[in-house]
């Protein structure tokens, strides 16, 4: 449910990402313009992004409980648990840091498809300009109606064209997440199914450690605000 409504914005975002810079127009008004004729298109990737949070999230959650009751155990047994909020904001902190890292390491094949998708869906949505500007060469050749015809040439790149309609960005954006998956492999090799792999760990590491930490600080600190106490197993 939760990718269903997120994937529209990961979608704008990761193409927005690739518009260069000095750019006239702002890069998020600029991609969502190339959705106007498909929004539906918003939507393609959800697969790829389910198929990465689900496990990433299935992952996740229990190394960080299963680290963080590890830790507590450790610095009970040598005497070095405190129980204040800050020793408990650092363990949680690190415990989901760890955690994350690890299962963004492992979900980096999923990612680099759905990214692979997601920047394919801009191209896929938008008209062909450069096909729409470029119209064929007459020669001035017409038809016994006096209408204007192409070329021998253009007819017979038209012709291979319509024989072979699913190609270039499009194609890429229809792919299923498997084909994509084997096109990498053949043109990048087996590592480039982990490429960036090390960076979405240390991003991931920091992310989680920051927000899965501070959620736990602030609600020891906001229930203490409010006079109850909150149990150190409960929150260890």
């Amino acid at each position: 449910m939760s990718c269903a409504i997120l994937t529209p914005a990961e979608v704008i975002k990761q193409n927005a990402q690739m518009v260069k810079a000095g750019s006239p127009t702002n890069a998020t008004v600029q991609t969502l313009a190339k959705f106007r004729s498909n929004p539906l298109a918003l939507w393609r990737g959800y697969t790829a992004l389910a198929g990465r949070n689900l496990p990433f999230t299935a992952m996740q959650f229990p190394m960080f409980e299963w680290g963080k009751k590890g830790i507590k155990e450790y610095r009970d047994r040598r005497g070095l648990s405190t129980g204040s909020i800050f020793e408990s904001g650092v363990i949680t902190a690190f415990s989901a840091g760890s955690a994350g890292a690890v299962a963004a390491v492992i979900t980096t094949p999923v990612d680099v498809v759905k990214t692979r998708i997601m920047l394919a869906a801009a191209d896929a949505a938008a008209p062909d300009v450069s096909q729409i500007q470029a119209q064929p060469k007459t020669n001035g050749l017409v038809d016994a109606f006096g209408k204007s015809v192409a070329s021998s040439k253009d007819t017979v790149k038209s012709a291979v064209k319509n024989l072979n309609p699913m190609t270039g960005p499009e194609a890429k954006g229809r792919q299923s997440s498997w084909a994509i998956g084997q096109e990498i492999v053949r043109e990048k090799g087996v590592r480039g199914l982990w490429r960036g792999g090390a960076l979405r760990g240390v991003w991931t590491f920091v992310g989680a450690g920051l927000y899965l930490g501070a959620y736990e600080s602030g609600r020891v600190y906001l229930a203490g605000r409010r006079g109850e106490r909150v149990d150190e197993d409960e929150l260890l």
